[in-house]
């Protein structure tokens, strides 16, 4: 099987694959959105173009390619992996949570709500070098829960197993990137 630009498709079961072919899909959509919303820009008004609209643009941009890599590494992994399941519902939900805050923020317009008030609940330091030791590797483990999708709720033994995979999905994604970026800069 050949696609344009030289890329020959082979193997059609590998995660690298499904990943570029995904992950091309959801660009060429970004820039068929793109152009459309800058075709009726620019026949609506074309008295104001400002360099504040133009670095919005391109962060928005940004913002839509790395979504776009992020929910196409986690559809190329698949439901077996904890941290593609909390991608895939993160970015599920993003799109009903925006929609939720527009209507709230519509129908409570109005209305404050009380704050609530948050409890800080300090960590213990302990003097001995091996209570220091095992203090240091839970704050560890915290920094890699947050760093992780769906961190939080796994144990530590699937933490250290899923965090893995993660990081190599994240090196497969990098490398197809460049790939994409190569064949399309010759």
């Amino acid at each position: 099987m050949t696609s344009p630009k030289g890329f020959t498709l082979t193997n059609t079961n590998s995660c690298r694959l499904k990943f570029a072919r995904r992950f091309l899909r959801s660009l060429m959509e970004i820039r068929r959105r793109q152009t459309n919303h800058n075709n009726l820009l620019s026949s609506s008004s074309s008295s104001s173009s400002s360099s504040s609209c133009l670095g919005d643009q391109i962060r928005k941009s940004s913002q839509r390619i790395k979504l776009a890599a992020y929910s196409s590494m986690a559809y190329a992994v698949g439901p077996r992996k904890a941290w593609a399941r909390a991608l895939l519902w993160k970015l599920k939900n993003r799109s009903s949570n925006r929609r939720r805050f527009v209507v709230r923020k519509t129908c409570l317009l109005g209305v404050k709500k009380k704050k609530k008030k948050r409890v800080h609940v300090n960590k213990v330091n302990y003097q001995s070098k091996g209570y220091e030791r095992d203090n240091n590797f839970v704050e560890k483990t915290e920094k890699l829960r947050e760093l992780v999708p769906g961190g939080k709720a796994m144990d530590i033994c699937s933490l250290f197993e899923e965090s893995a995979h993660f990081v190599k999905s994240l090196a497969m994604q990098v490398q197809v990137m460049q790939d994409i970026s190569d064949q399309l800069s010759r």
